[in-house]
């Protein structure tokens, strides 16, 4: 049976009122940008659609207009409901200023809540978040005063004398996805995309509760000739197809139109490598990579972690390790910006609730991931911060369950100036915000869930590495030049635990020369 073609616009007039709204994408990777736009054009015009429920996992969105920012209108959205909200600011101002209701699950388990509807389960059991924020015992999730008089979405039960978390499945009455090309039976392909994210989850959940299903092509081509292993959304479950109506409007990620290294077609040369500066970030990076093992299955998280690969690109070491993305991606480089998500050259990209079962089931060897604050017992906070609202998207999928954990960033922020000289490593000058506090604003990591498990934790900066212990925090390495007492207890409240056997870091971390990380 033939699909139905519509336009952005004719799309988006077909949004009712009050709808449970879902949508799917990484960041920019496979999110349907024009239809997004066209809702917001028909709101500003008409008021219409109204009150929707925005269901998400990853924020989509390029920090500016773009993807989920086009729902941050009052009126139009009336709750959201999603993993990370870093992308879409303006939907976490509204948040923060108490005009939406709003809530904050782990990413990898609003995949599953989607996959989970479209089974008719009532909920998705999973023991992510026990101890976090997400815990209905401390915020349940909820991001705003209005929110936490609303409905709990989130509840404890013990199942066999184990604590389990049961987040409420949602409905889905509209969904909107993107994919590469579909045929004249709305069979949908992606073989030029990045990620296949949850499109398949999302759009089988709207269709099994009885919603509409659109999703954003670049062209449709003619029925049967689509390749059936290149499939990932079948015209059973598709009801109507938007054609892009410019390339802007249907780029592979918010920060590349395209290229087909990206989408696994051809292997691209990675470029002429420039190593990174010594400073801060490189620093951290050449301790955290001192810690890779052979044949470890490894995620970087954003930000510092990042430069973890290009150390190890320097050192010759990537061999060694297999790098993967939340998103579904296993082996090649992964990207960083707005091209997050993706990765240059990879070995598989399979659907994002795939790849959070086996992160959830231990899979992961090692994670390294930044920590934007810290307490006294461990704790991390990344996912709120007074009204800025990143979210705590994948992070605590991954923290809870990886084999081991590493957590990197500055000890202090907003205007650390280091030097190193001669071997040593100089505060120039301190940061205005000590990132170890007494309490932290949000738990998105749970050193007491961390402990139970006999998780090995590190946390490593540019002057100090402390280990998370039964007792607290120990500080058991320190970077030289560096003064004890002067540079690092005097910027923690609560002084951690010192221990015995203190010891410098490693000198080669402090050189401009490669550290002979390959002949370790």
């Amino acid at each position: 049976m033939a699909v139905k073609i519509l336009t952005a616009r004719q799309a988006a007039d077909l949004v009712p009122d009050g709808a449970n709204f879902a949508t799917s994408g990484f960041i920019g990777a496979s999110f349907p940008e024009e239809i997004a736009a066209a809702i917001e054009e028909r709101f500003l015009e008409t008021g219409a659609p109204k009150n929707l429920t925005l269901l998400f996992c990853a924020a989509q969105g390029d920090r500016k207009d773009k993807g989920l920012n086009h729902f941050a209108r009052e009126g139009l959205t009336r709750r959201a409901i999603g993993g990370h909200w870093g992308l879409a600011p303006k939907l976490g101002k509204m948040a923060s200023e108490n005009k939406i209701l709003a809530y904050d699950f782990p990413q990898g388990v609003t995949t599953h809540m989607f996959r989970d509807s479209a089974a008719h389960k009532p909920v998705t059991i999973t023991h992510v978040g026990l101890g976090t924020f997400v815990d209905p015992r401390l915020l349940g999730g909820k991001l705003n005063a209005m929110t936490r008089e609303a409905e709990d979405l989130v509840r404890l039960e013990e199942i066999d004398g184990k604590e389990y978390l049961l987040y409420k499945t949602p409905t889905v009455d509209f969904c909107i996805v993107a994919g590469t090309y579909a045929d004249e039976d709305g069979n949908i392909s992606m073989e030029r995309c990045g990620v296949k994210a949850e499109a398949l989850a999302a759009a089988q959940a709207c269709k099994n509760h009885g919603g509409t299903v659109v999703v954003q092509v670049e062209r449709v081509v003619m029925a049967g000739t689509l390749d059936p292993q290149k499939v990932e959304i079948p015209g059973i479950l598709v009801d109507a197809v938007v054609v892009a109506s410019d390339p802007k409007f249907h780029m592979q990620t918010f920060g590349t139109q395209y290229n087909p290294g990206i989408s696994g077609e051809h292997k691209m040369g990675l470029g002429e490598f420039v190593p990174a500066p010594l400073g801060n970030k490189k620093i951290i990076a050449r301790r955290a990579a001192m810690e890779l093992k052979d044949n470890s299955i490894v995620n970087l998280g954003i930000g510092i972690p990042e430069f973890i690969s290009s150390v190890a690109m320097e050192e010759g070491i990537t061999y060694k390790f297999t790098l993967t993305v939340e998103s579904g991606i296993t082996g090649g480089n992964p990207q960083s910006g707005l091209d997050f998500g993706v990765s240059l050259n990879p070995g598989c990209i399979m659907p994002q609730p795939s790849m959070f079962d086996f992160y959830q089931g231990g899979g992961l060897d090692q994670a390294f991931l930044g920590f934007a604050e810290s307490d006294k017992d461990g704790n991390v906070n990344v996912s709120k911060f007074g009204t800025r609202l990143p979210g705590c998207g994948g992070f605590i999928d991954i923290s809870q369950n990886a084999k081991q954990v590493f957590f990197c960033g500055t000890f202090t922020a907003q205007g650390l100036k280091t030097e190193v000289k001669d071997g040593k490593l100089r505060i120039i000058n301190e940061g205005a915000i000590d990132k170890f506090r007494e309490n932290v604003e949000h738990i998105t990591f749970s050193a007491k869930q961390a402990v139970k498990t006999n998780q090995p934790v590190l946390y490593i900066t540019e002057r100090a590495v402390f280990r998370l212990t039964k007792q607290g925090l120990v500080l058991c390495e320190v970077a030289p030049g560096i003064d004890v007492e002067k540079d690092i207890l005097a910027h923690m409240p609560i002084k951690p635990i010192i221990a015995d056997d203190l010891v410098m870091m490693d000198a080669r971390i402090f050189r401009d020369e490669k550290m002979g990380l390959n002949e370790d």
